[in-house]
């Protein structure tokens, strides 16, 4: 029997070292401890009754358990997900607090001259009034609570990752929510009601690209000025990347069986959005300017200041440690929970919002978007 029990502290200790645990040392030593402990009490040395013998009966299916159980459990890494990597579509903006804040976006220059004859008089010209936008920033935020015997208990490490997973979730939601402002129906209905400038029905093809590319160019201003619009990112549907992998790669039109030169494959930059639903072979894609490069501004995502990113919190324990009952009282570590039920809570938060608009949907300048429902071949 001792030697089992050998054998079995053994093979958990290494079993430690090859998975990296944390505080692997500190793991190792308890678990010689607690087999060390069972060797003894076999024996009949026990630290707390040395004239008392620990006597039991075990059968096959006991050694079946300790071995399958015990030694052989360890845990597997979860699924990897994937990115919507979104920071150049969206202008980022800070606001002081939860309060409604107000940005004027110039839209129009001044008018052009005029002819003047001899004697005359310049005639007054007029400016256009800059577009107002307003929004505001709002809570995120969810909360996860474990038993303390649980976290304790814990010698695989399960909730080692808590932290990680939860600043993940911040970051998938967070990714969601600028999924949805172009892909909200208020704001696809917003293009879609400007034209043949500003939306198509074609699938995803280089000749499709190539008029997404001329509409930019035809961009103007409030005062019907040419703008200097042009496609920096197309968005598309996971669905359309080796779509978009062929029109990149190839160096003549791919649609076509002729030797026309694509000159489409460059230029232009595409995003994956793993968020964006649809089914084959109908996929939707979206064309949008580069706000860095001409000042077009399709999109705000504002946070809020002092909160750049999302908050981990851990729930301060309200039980108090005291020596007696007439000595003072000491705090206890979060690890403990609270006074009732021994729950540790934990929450993740953030502040962001966006512009929001009940016709324009979410563009704070529809000027650099451009929209395909992928249904026609």
């Amino acid at each position: 029997m001792r030697r089992i029990i050998s054998f079995l502290s053994a093979t958990r200790q290494q079993q430690l070292k090859r998975a990296g645990v944390k505080d692997g040392d500190k793991r190792l030593a308890e678990v010689a401890d607690k087999f060390r402990w069972l060797d003894n009490s076999l024996s009949g040395i026990t630290p707390t009754s040395p004239n008392t013998k620990l006597e039991e009966v075990m059968i096959s299916a006991d050694f079946t358990y300790a071995l399958l159980g015990f030694v052989q459990r360890q845990m597997v890494p979860g699924y990897k997900r994937m990115q919507f990597n979104f920071e150049p579509l969206v202008w980022n903006d800070t606001t002081p607090n939860f309060l409604t804040v107000t940005r004027l976006q110039k839209r129009a220059g001044l008018e052009d001259l005029e002819y003047i004859g001899q004697k005359g008089t310049a005639r007054p010209g007029s400016v256009v009034d800059a577009t107002p936008r307003e929004y505001r920033v709002v809570k995120w935020g969810k909360q996860f609570d474990f038993s303390m015997e649980a976290m304790i208990n814990d010698d695989l490490g399960y909730f080692e990752e808590q932290a990680t997973d939860m600043g993940e979730s911040a970051r998938r939601t967070l990714e969601r929510y600028v999924s949805r402002l172009y892909t909200n129906a208020t704001s696809i209905l917003r293009l879609t009601n400007l034209g043949a400038l500003y939306s198509q029905n074609g699938r995803l093809t280089s000749a499709r690209i190539s008029e997404c590319r001329m509409a930019f160019g035809q961009r103007v201003d409030d005062r019907a000025v040419p703008i200097n619009a042009e496609l920096a990112y197309i968005v598309y549907h996971r669905g359309l990347e080796d779509t978009v992998r062929q029109i990149q790669a190839s160096q003549l039109v791919p649609e076509l069986a002729t030797n026309a030169a694509n000159v489409v494959r460059t230029g232009w930059t595409g995003i994956k959005d793993p968020h964006m639903t649809g089914t084959a072979p109908n996929l939707r894609w979206w064309g949008f300017t580069d706000y860095r490069q001409n000042g077009i501004k399709p999109f705000v995502l504002a946070r809020r200041q002092g909160m750049p990113a999302p908050l981990l919190m851990r729930k301060r324990s309200d039980i108090e440690r005291i020596s007696s009952l007439l000595g003072g009282g000491g705090a206890m570590p979060p690890i403990m929970g609270d006074f009732d039920t021994g729950n540790v809570v934990v929450k993740v938060e953030d502040h962001w919002g966006t512009y929001r608009d009940n016709t324009e949907g979410n563009y704070f300048d529809y000027r650099g978007g451009y929209y395909s429902s992928g249904t026609a071949i």
